[in-house]
């Protein structure tokens, strides 16, 4: 008998009738969707059915004479084919299904053809096995225990048989000589983190660094406030007015006439106490005279020589108007910039105004960087073969300096174990965080994994997310450690999802967030269920005055010309499996990051 293959893994459930193979299909089946695999299922029925309604108009047309009825509507399409003379195959099936959105297939009888299955059996049944004859049975779900080198799963522990079901897939799919459709990292298994639970589980292990330095002004620019800065005046230093006018007491509103007494410029005062009738021009921003309160407009005023009225028309006299008081915007001792804020240039100019000339700042976070691997080559150098160069570190240079940290660059590090456990120690000696790319999937992680756990505590996660899935996280010596992705773009991107924001708290940033954007998508864009996508596009303002986002170019994790070309990541979220036209999407700005 020809096995019987299809280009992504194949998995029966084989039982007699009555084991209750449809409804333990129907259990693991939302177990399987939330793992992210895509699943089809194929059913094999020995009795005649109609999975049409009649009176419905697709039953109407296939009773009418069409053999081959094709329905589809938004949400799904359906294939209704008639075979009165030959029964379709079970490979005639397969090639029914795209199986470039698949990741498995699960099939429901056929239990006599040549492909892997599962035997179901309950005792209560009381049939005779089927494992004892067919080879192609490569584990047994039952409510009995039996004697047999076989996988054995209680058949009622829907959780295991999905481990088990998972655990085939993803071996299935990476031992396929095959194109492959999917991958063992495709697949969510048991301990695979969201990207919102990697972050979360990271910043609850980072602090922020009290390392105070007192700098210019100028110095202090873009950095974080270590302590808060209370204001040694009143701003304004005294009541002034608001514009350029005339300065009366608000007890003499009701006169018709003022005698102007005096002028007073910006920098100057009157001395004097305004006396009842009296007005003195006065210019924005001079001091009000003792006992004045009000202010009058120029443009309201009419002077004949020493005398000023005012035209009501234009408006009434207020009590108190155009006039600021004294501490009206600070008050001697109010905090004027607070612990943890950024200094930018209006808390450059308010720190100025109030006559202080250095400011206490959070010290930059040192941050040493180091690649990893004996293919990886320095820039200048003559290429090798079977060599790369090491884009990563001139990547991540960039987005350190653009956080404002200073950077310890370790260079590339050969593979062996002595020149990682001795760059890890200097990097713990002399920086505030460690990143180091390459060398934490999978395959590579028990190469590192002795070394990061002689020297700290290490965690080696897979995250749920495209690009970037391999992710190390823990402390050397009490340093925070980040072993990124080697691909490009998967470096880049899991930089700016973990790495930022563990900087900006060490930093002393105050719950700090990326900025983000709604977008509507101006393509179709596709994702899968669970997991998080970010794809690299372009947004901007289109004719209907919309932000709206479209991909750039291929999104592979090694295309760093993509991230070059885009203004923006595009997130698709775990529970968003595809935005068609004119939906809404978020859109992460990388223009003001990278």
């Amino acid at each position: 008998m020809n096995q019987i293959n299809a280009s992504v893994p194949l998995l029966g459930f084989a039982a007699f009738s009555g084991t209750g193979k449809t409804t333990l299909i129907e259990a693991i089946l939302p177990k399987l969707v939330e793992r992210g695999l895509r699943v089809a299922v194929i059913k094999h029925a020995h009795h005649d059915f109609d999975i049409d309604q009649q009176g419905k108009d697709s039953y109407r047309l296939r009773k009418a004479g069409a053999t081959q009825m094709l329905i589809s509507s938004r949400y799904r399409r359906a294939l209704i084919t008639e075979t009165p003379t030959t029964e379709a195959t079970l490979p005639h099936l397969i090639r029914q299904l795209d199986q470039s959105q698949l990741d498995l297939i699960l099939v429901e009888g056929f239990k006599k053809l040549d492909f892997p299955k599962i035997e179901l059996r309950r005792k209560i049944i009381n049939k005779p096995w089927l494992y004892q004859d067919d080879s192609n049975i490569i584990a047994i779900a039952s409510d009995t225990q039996i004697d047999s080198s076989l996988p054995q799963i209680n058949i009622d522990d829907i959780d295991q048989l999905t481990d088990f079901v998972v655990q085939f897939s993803c071996q299935s799919s990476s031992q396929s000589h095959q194109t492959q459709i999917a991958s063992c990292d495709d697949i969510q298994p048991q301990g695979m983190l969201s990207v919102n639970e990697g972050r979360t589980r990271i910043l609850d292990q980072i602090k922020p660094l009290d390392n105070p330095q007192t700098v210019e002004l100028k110095q202090a620019l873009g950095h974080i406030v270590h302590t808060d800065i209370h204001s040694p005046v009143n701003v304004p230093q005294h009541t002034n007015s608001a514009m350029d006018g005339y300065a009366i007491r608000s007890a003499d509103i009701e006169l018709n006439s003022y005698t102007v007494v005096g002028q007073v410029l910006a920098g100057h005062h009157y001395s004097q106490p305004l006396q009842a009738g009296e007005a003195v021009r006065i210019m924005t921003g001079a001091p009000v005279p003792q006992a004045a309160d009000t202010v009058i407009m120029r443009e309201q005023a009419q002077q004949d020589g020493n005398t000023v009225t005012f035209n009501l028309s234009m408006g009434a006299i207020k009590a108190g108007q155009n006039v600021r008081l004294a501490g009206e915007d600070l008050a001697i001792g109010q905090v004027a910039v607070a612990k943890g804020q950024t200094i930018t240039a209006p808390e450059l100019g308010m720190v100025a105004s109030l006559g202080l000339n250095k400011i206490t700042i959070n010290s930059p976070i040192r941050v040493a960087i180091f690649s990893t691997g004996d293919e990886v080559q320095a820039p200048g150098e003559s290429q090798q073969q079977n060599c790369i160069y090491d884009s990563n570190r001139y990547s991540l240079f960039a987005l350190l300096m653009g956080l404002g940290c200073e950077v310890v660059d370790l260079g590339i590090i050969e593979d062996s174990e002595a020149a990682l456990e001795a760059t890890l120690l200097q990097a713990s000696q002399q920086a505030d965080m460690i990143l180091s790319s390459g060398g934490v999937s999978v395959g590579d992680a028990d190469y590192i994994k002795t070394v990061l756990d002689k020297l700290g505590e290490i965690n080696f996660w897979r995250i749920n997310m495209r690009p970037g899935r391999p992710l190390a996280f823990g402390h050397i010596n009490g340093i925070p450690f980040f072993g990124l992705p080697g691909n490009p773009v998967a470096v880049m991107v899991t930089f700016l999802q973990f790495v930022e924001p563990a900087i900006r708290k060490q930093q002393g940033y105050q719950h700090w967030q990326p900025q983000t954007y709604t977008a509507i998508a101006a393509e179709p864009l596709r994702s899968r269920i669970g997991r998080t996508e970010y794809l690299r596009g372009y947004f901007n303002w289109d004719a209907n005055g919309r932000l709206s986002v479209q991909t750039i170019g291929s999104q592979g994790s090694g295309i760093l010309r993509s991230m070059s070309e885009a203004n923006c990541l595009i997130e698709i979220l775990p529970q968003q499996e595809y935005a068609q036209i004119g939906d809404k999407v978020t859109v992460i700005p990388l223009d003001i990051r990278l």
